[in-house]
This record gives C-alpha cells, structure tokens and sequence, in this order.
C-alpha cells in the first residue's frame, strides 16, 4: 500500500497521455495537417510500445524492476517535451511538424512501454496471484479515472491552451513519481544470469514494424501487390522465423516460447490481441466523430466520454474484488468480450443525425465490456507462469494487447482514410477525393462553419460514414474475443503460501 500511489501515478502518465492527446488530435491536425494521416501519430506511440514492451519485461526480470521502472519514466518525460516542440519554430515550424511529432511519439511510446508492463510486474512480486485482482482492481479503476480525466485535460489545453501542453503537462507529474517511486519501492530482486537476447529482440521489433508498415501502407499508399508492400510482407516472414530459431537456441530468450504451452497463456494472448485490436483500433476515431460531426467542443467531447470511463472503472473495480473472493475468472473475459462486440455494433449504426446522449449510452456500453476485460488478462496471463517469468508474463501480455491496437489502428486508418476519400467523391465530385489527398488532410473543425451549406453537408455525411464503417470492422475482432476466451480453463489461483517452495524459483532478495 506504500509502493501503491507511485505505481498507480505512473501508470496515470501513460493512460492520461493517450486520452489528453487523443482529445486534442482534431486540432493538431488542424495546424501540422495530416487529417489522412490522423492514425500515424497513434501508431507511432502504440508501435513504440509494443517493440520495446518485451525488452523492459525481461531486463526488469533479470536486472530488477524499479531502476528499470525509473529509466522508462525518463524515457516518457524526454519524449513528451519532444513532442510539444514538434513544429515550433525551434524545430524549423510547421512545414516538417507532424513528420517530427510521429518520430517523438514513438519515443515516447518507448518509455510508455515499460511503464504499463512493469507497474503490472511490480503487482506480482509484491502481491500472491490470489490477491491480486483486488489491487489490480485498484489499478484499473485508476485507470478508468485517468481516462475520464484525460479527455477533461485535453478538452481544457485544447480549448484555452495551446495543444503543445497536451505533452507538456507530462512533466510535472513524472517528476512526482520519480520521488515517489525512488524513495517507497523496495522490490525483490531475482539472483540470475545477465544476458539480454538482443538479436532476438531486434528480429522481433523488425518483424513488427514491417507487419504494421504492410497493415498501414498497403491499399493506401502503395497497392497491395507492389514491390514495397511484398518486400515488407517477405521481411517480416523471415524476421519473425528467424525470431523463432533465435529464441529456441538463446539461453535466456526475450520472449520464452515454453510460456505458449500452456493453453490459458496462449488463448489469453490471443484474448489480448484482439481486444487491442477492436477496442484501441476504434475508439481512436470517437473525439473525431464527436468534435467535428457532433460539433461539440474538446472540452465537451471529454466530458461526453464520461459514461465509457466511469462504465469501465465501476465494473474493474467490482471484478477484481470477486476475482479475490471467488478465486473465479474464467466467466469475466467471456462477458466482456460480448458486451464489447454489441458496443461496436452500436457505434457502428451512428449517422451525422445521431444525437450525443445516444452516442454516450453506445460508449457506457463499451466501457462495461472493459471493465470486465482490463485487468483479467494480465491476471490469467500471469497466474500461468512461474515466479521467475512474471515478468515475461506481464510483457506478453501488454504486447500482445500493444501489437493488437497498433494493428487496429492502422488497418482501421487505412480503412477510415479510403472510405473518406470514396465517400467525398461520391457525394461531392471527384476534385472533392482528390483535394483531401493533396492537402494532406489538414482541416480544422472549426473552420466547418465557413464551408457552403451543401459542402458542409456533404462532409459530415462522409466523415459520419466513414467512421461507422470503422467500428463495422472492428465488430468482428470483438466477436471472436469471448469464441477465444469460452476455452480458458479455470486454474485455481494461487494464495501465495505455495510460491516459490521447491520450484526452482530463485530466493528474492530485496533490492
């Protein structure tokens, strides 16, 4: 309960991040330009963190956590002051801005990396499997609250303060959990060989980042069968096989392929790509889809997402409490994952005459299939390791939720991006596309009052259509969440009197 509040601000900076900046895209884009573009600053945050997600779990495991922890705090905190100078006069203006905010954002998202999966990590050394849903319970619920904070935060900068504070309000709150964190935390500390698999890690982030370059690019940039798109779909074959020998020869692999054996480990980290997949692959699009179709202010876009949050935190908080009492846990991924696909059923039937009030009974309903699915994952995933590989575990699954989201939201951009450009044509002429095309997407929502009744007509009608068709998609990614999850079998949850004893477990020493 000492370490609980530096953990729980840590994890604040990351997801506080994610909503503040989510919050003010609609008027980045409006000042770098890049409306085709919008997925990429996303993408670049959610792909530097899902490469570096495995390393921060396996060096923590081997080198012990909270120094590991302190340095990917650093690593946020310098990313988040790039990214509000991206575009500034410093850096050369706005000409090259949002190029430069994509390259911050996926430093930032580096350090992002090791906050989630070592906050989680940190929970296991700390506390027995059988108690932990209750704390990472807590922590979701904090989570949740972070969640309503940040569009609040990002509503408020965006509308009274220049979008660079979205990143800069970072600062103040990463020096709090520095002190925190380096005078309370007192961690047990594995005695272990110090040998870092990098050859594996680097096939690994190289196999990604070719997969997530083919999911954005392809159809959209370059057509699906030219050379640029086959030369990354052969290089992420032959990274990721290679990855596979590399792991199996390594003494001490990034990423154990023993741990995928165990069938609720694998089916979980199917669970958790998919969920990334639906959930952040979506809702990606909301504050675009309340601020310029809806036409409500960032402040009051914020706010409208509210009834998500609050949804979420509620429902995190009631399962991790039954997790502990029950030790049951099979039946809540189940739940979530079919209240999250009737969610995006919902989203997906929006028009531009939807309400709002509408629209936040649609994200209160999402926000019940979260709350049943956040912290379940992470929990299942690490009650099927050893001690030892806790942190093997805790990355894993945060990087097969990463990888699953920065999937997401690239296909879903790519998709957005394309019906938008369809959409335009058809409704409003071919020069229409091929304008938005050329002027990189850069469009303001407020400058929508200055369009011709027809025009502005014409363009929410696509927008409204386009996002739909993004939320169509992600119907199926959800449904196959519970399909998954009905396979996971129940394995009672250990009470912490049994670990450790005659396993083969290292004796922890604290650090």
């Amino acid at each position: 309960m000492i370490v609980l509040p530096g953990l729980m601000l840590a994890m604040v900076l990351a997801m506080l991040d994610n909503m503040i900046v989510g919050t003010a895209m609609p008027r980045i884009v409006g000042e770098l330009g890049g409306l085709t573009h919008l997925s990429w600053v996303v993408t670049a945050y959610v792909l530097g963190t899902t490469v570096s997600t495995p390393i921060w779990g396996k060096i923590g495991d081997l080198y012990g956590r909270k120094n590991i922890f302190l340095a990917s705090i650093v690593i946020f905190m310098i990313g988040s002051a790039l990214c509000g100078m991206a575009g500034s006069d410093l850096l050369g203006g706005t000409a090259d801005g949002m190029n430069q905010l994509i390259g911050f954002r996926a430093l930032q998202g580096l350090g992002a990396g090791g906050l989630m999966v070592n906050a989680m990590a940190i929970i296991g050394d700390l506390v027995p499997p059988r108690e932990r849903g209750q704390y990472q319970g807590i922590m979701a619920g904090v989570m949740a609250l972070a969640m309503i904070a940040g569009p609040l935060v990002g509503g408020f900068i965006t509308d009274n303060l220049d979008w660079r504070w979205a990143f800069y309000v970072n600062l103040p709150v990463g020096f709090v959990a520095l002190a925190l964190l380096a005078v309370t935390l007192k961690l047990p500390k594995y005695r272990t060989e110090h040998r870092i698999d990098w050859i594996g890690a680097f096939l690994l982030s190289v196999g990604i980042t070719a997969l997530v370059l083919i999911t954005t690019w392809g159809g959209n940039d370059y057509d699906w069968n030219s050379p640029q798109i086959i030369g990354l779909a052969v290089g992420a074959v032959v990274s990721l096989a290679l990855f596979i020998v590399v792991e199996r020869r390594v003494v001490e692999p990034i990423m154990p392929l023993n741990v995928f054996r165990d069938r609720n480990f694998s089916l979980i980290s199917a669970v958790g790509f998919l969920l990334g997949f639906a959930m952040f692959g979506a809702i990606n699009f909301l504050p675009l889809f309340q601020q310029t179709v809806q036409g409500a202010s960032a402040t009051n876009s914020g706010l409208l997402l509210l009834p998500m949050m609050g949804a979420a935190m509620v429902v995190s908080l009631f399962v991790g409490r039954a997790i502990t009492k029950t030790g049951k846990y099979k039946i809540y991924p189940v739940l979530g994952g079919v209240v999250m696909a009737i969610a995006m059923w919902l989203l997906s039937t929006q028009t531009v005459d939807t309400p709002s009030w509408r629209t936040g009974v649609y994200i209160a309903v999402l926000g019940l299939g979260m709350g049943f699915l956040m912290q379940t994952t992470m929990l299942i995933a690490q009650n099927s390791v050893e001690q030892k590989d806790l942190g093997v575990a805790s990355s894993a699954s945060t990087f097969f939720r990463s990888i699953g989201g920065s999937f997401g939201v690239s296909l879903f951009g790519a998709i957005f991006s394309h019906q938008l450009t369809a959409n335009l044509t058809s409704k409003l002429g071919a020069a229409a596309g091929e304008k938005l095309a050329s002027s990189g997407g850069q469009f303001n929502p407020a400058a929508l009052h200055e369009l011709p009744a027809g025009v502005r007509a014409g363009f929410l009608e696509s927008l409204a259509s386009s996002i739909g068709s993004v939320f169509t998609w992600a119907i199926l990614f959800a449904v196959l969440v519970p399909l998954a999850a009905v396979f996971i079998k129940e394995i009672p949850l250990r009470s912490g009197s049994d670990e450790g004893a005659d396993d083969g477990t290292p004796v922890p020493v604290l650090d």
